[in-house]
């Protein structure tokens, strides 16, 4: 097992992980696009507001392959520190501009997660 040494004394790395929090994340599936104009300036003001907020786009596009019942739908994945960090942004008045903009422009499946 792989240790760290914390402050003087060893810790296990999966103690480690766990006293440094999970990371949260935004996974966003895009069923349909209704309005490539709006989803356009959508992606700007959401950059800006996700830079301001820590949040870290890690996967953006289509899929590469698909298997069992995988869609070929764009796919975004946006990094934070932590869960309560990836709700507090879509909730904040820096990413609301975003969402106005956004205005129904595509059908998506939006979810927050705890990384493990």
């Amino acid at each position: 097992m792989t240790h760290t040494v914390v402050k003087g004394a060893a810790m296990p790395m999966k103690d480690q992980e766990d006293a440094m929090g999970k990371k949260g994340y935004w996974v966003v599936g895009y069923k349909s696009v209704s309005n490539p104009a709006a989803i356009s300036e959508y992606m700007k003001l959401a950059a800006t507001a996700l830079e301001a907020l820590g949040g870290h786009v890690i996967v953006g596009g289509k899929p590469a392959k698909t298997h069992e019942a995988g869609l070929d739908q764009s796919v975004v994945v946006v990094e934070f520190e932590n869960l309560e960090k990836a709700i507090a942004a879509y909730e904040s008045d820096l990413y609301k501009p975003a969402l106005k903009v956004f205005d129904n422009a595509a059908e998506r499946d939006f979810r927050i997660v705890e990384g493990r």
